[in-house]
């Protein structure tokens, strides 16, 4: 399908059944297009806005043969899933964004070496296979530090931090003792996020980069304009951002988180998807990041980026704050997002709200 376009009335297969694949659903269908879900989960959010939800474990290949069949493209909503049975799909059945920049996402060790040899700034880290690894590289870079899990980790998960020496040992057995990678813990003044869309044609649409702020390794807010953002770190990380993208030939919405420093800016990680730092596109921008992903992967023309307010926020409700969803619909210029997925669990992404200013 390589510089096709898909007509409207196609279907596109949504690997994901969570928010995000539901507000893909959304705009998929604002512009005409049916979405398949393929989720592991006899109940999702997203199977509920879509056409079709096909119920079966992300490495289950023959229904995932099955599901490629019945769609026209393939999109994933989040990077925790096999990569190996897409690659098989994908002969048949076009995968975007690029199954490489998938597997790249899900190994931060890889991810992070990559970075550096496209001239981006990681933290220092080093790759820990032992608990001899972890020890000489709390030595060799110091504490404070986080380990993390080489894959499979996400909002916080996956990672421990080491304020002393002696708790090397005890962050790595908490982690069960998997592949990993420890960093330095940075002094860090703000954080924001570079999100791009890039088209089939290599066309590239950036938005204005939000400020993040986090609660218990879970997003909060974003915040755009993203006031403390360095405009020559800005520059910098969307020169990262986009080289990364070329390289990759990337299609569809790409997010790299980013630190601000006083010598420059740190890449965080990246993700190879829509992102919770922006969803205040929806209402905040002139082309929300899930219309631009599925113009991108259907092979349209990428929509406009620009700021539809002069300050734009977005606070993201967890857990038992979505029992306040009441109080926000009484907030003029507030914008109400629930995902209805059910029990409200301590740490769970229930909804957000974008507030225009």
């Amino acid at each position: 399908m390589t510089g096709e376009t898909l007509p409207p009335g196609s279907m596109i297969g949504v690997v994901g059944g969570g928010q995000l694949g539901r507000m893909l659903a959304i705009s998929a269908a604002q512009l005409g297009y049916r979405c398949h879900i393929f989720a592991p989960n006899e109940f999702c959010c997203a199977a509920e806005v879509s056409a079709q939800h096909t119920q079966a474990d992300y490495d289950d290949e023959a229904a995932l043969a099955d599901f490629a069949e019945t769609v026209d493209v393939i999109t994933y909503e989040f990077e925790n899933v096999p990569a190996a049975p897409l690659r098989t799909v994908a002969e048949a059945t076009p995968v975007y964004p690029p199954i490489d920049a998938l597997e790249l996402s899900q190994d931060r060790l890889a991810e992070k070496d990559f970075i550096r040899e496209h001239g981006g700034r990681p933290a220092p880290y080093r790759a820990v296979d032992s608990i001899g690894d972890i020890a000489h590289a709390v030595e060799d870079i110091g504490t404070p530090g986080i380990v993390k899990t080489r894959r499979f980790g996400y909002d916080g998960k996956g990672q421990s931090r080491i304020f002393a020496a002696d708790g090397a040992e005890p962050a790595w057995r908490n982690l069960g003792g998997q592949p990993s990678v420890y960093e330095a813990f940075i002094d860090f003044e703000n954080e924001f996020s570079i999100i791009l869309a890039r088209g089939i044609d290599g066309e590239i649409r950036l938005y204005d980069p939000p400020r993040n702020r986090h609660a218990d390794g879970i997003l909060s807010t974003s915040t755009v304009p993203g006031e403390g953002i360095i405009p020559d770190q800005r520059a910098a990380a969307s020169t990262l951002a986009r080289s990364v993208a070329e390289s990759l030939e990337y299609v569809g919405v790409l997010t790299m988180e980013f630190f601000t420093a006083l010598d420059g800016p740190i890449f965080n990680e990246m993700a190879p998807r829509v992102h919770n730092s922006g969803h205040w596109t929806i209402e905040g921008a002139a082309t929300s990041q899930f219309e631009n992903h599925i113009r991108a992967i259907c092979g349209l023309p990428l929509g406009e980026t620009g700021l539809t307010a002069d300050r734009i926020e977005m606070t993201n409700l967890i857990g038992s704050e979505v029992e306040r969803w009441g109080d926000w619909l009484k907030k003029d210029q507030a914008h109400l997002h629930l995902y209805n997925k059910g029990e409200a669990r301590p740490g769970r992404k229930m909804g957000h709200v974008t507030q225009l200013f």
